[in-house]
């Protein structure tokens, strides 16, 4: 398979350290959010919203627009701080109105305050069952646009996830693709001490998934490279719905932050600020 365009990926990666620098910002503003998460989950996000997915912030209502739902939905800062990159709102909106009574900004999104977001998230477990059923719906309406999924690891000790993935594999979506930020932490702990998710990509296999495993899902490379690999978009084809399992660092960019599970949620004094984001300038910039 051929190498991706070198200049796309040298600006979807320069748009994720800068990206990654703004969740910091917003983090040291608003007192605490969910960083260690967003930055594992940074590099693919990024990778959707500014270049694979049909989504034009102009146009949220566009019925042929590509759908995202974020099933880990404490990691919305990072949705948050793309949306605000791409003009949605204001960076003072966002800031001001984060965790306010009167605020539009929950630690977790609501879809109703914040255009652009397909559902509502936070309890986890949800969002692959919401979204199998937004590709039945692109079934049933012959309409095209490709489904995606944020999950996380630890998310999938969740039962419900597991119903979700047995009938998507049953009915065979041609437009649907999950996405695991396999990060392997978790709240306070390493998903391999609450409950151990391996061997992940058998377990996808087992239930009748085309699984796709990303080596370094924090190489912009090797993200675009498999985004690309991807094949059309096809309500009506009846095939394996595909997972992309991307293995990913918590924390990622970040010397002190990576794979420490106490910075799943945290706060930034302004020293710590400017060491987050000289980390992630120096880290960000070489090979990822």
């Amino acid at each position: 398979m051929a190498k991706a365009d070198p200049d796309l990926v040298a600006r979807l990666k320069e748009k994720s350290k800068d990206i990654a620098k703004q969740l910091c910002d917003m983090t040291f503003h608003i007192g605490t959010a969910h960083v260690g998460g967003s930055l594992s989950m940074c590099d693919f996000t990024v990778a959707l919203y500014y270049h694979f997915m049909n989504f034009d912030p102009e146009d949220l209502k566009n019925p042929d627009r590509d759908r995202l739902y974020l099933s880990k939905g404490h990691n919305g800062c990072l949705i948050y701080n793309i949306f605000a990159d791409l003009g949605m709102y204001t960076k003072e909106f966002l800031y001001n109105g984060y965790n306010k009574i009167d605020g539009k900004f929950g630690q977790h999104p609501n879809r109703l305050y914040i255009p652009g977001f397909e559902a509502s998230m936070g309890s986890l477990g949800h969002g692959l069952s919401i979204s199998v059923g937004a590709a039945h719906a692109g079934r049933m309406d012959k309409r095209n646009y490709r489904v995606f999924c944020i999950l996380g690891d630890g998310e999938l000790q969740e039962g419900s996830n597991w119903e979700a993935i047995m009938f998507a594999a049953h009915h065979k979506y041609g437009n649907y693709v999950e996405i695991l930020d396999q990060n392997r932490v978790q709240g306070n702990a390493y998903t391999y001490k609450t409950i151990n998710m391996e061997p992940m990509v058998d377990r996808w296999t087992a239930f009748g998934w085309d699984v796709r495993e990303i080596e370094d899902g924090n190489d912009m490379q090797q993200v675009v490279d498999a985004f690309e690999s991807l094949p059309a978009s096809d309500s009506q084809e009846k095939r394996a719905p595909i997972c992309m399992i991307f293995k990913t660092l918590k924390g990622c960019g970040i010397d002190f932050m990576e794979n420490e599970p106490k910075w799943h949620a945290c706060g930034l004094d302004e020293d710590t600020l400017n060491e987050c984001k000289l980390s992630i300038e120096q880290n960000r910039s070489g090979g990822r």
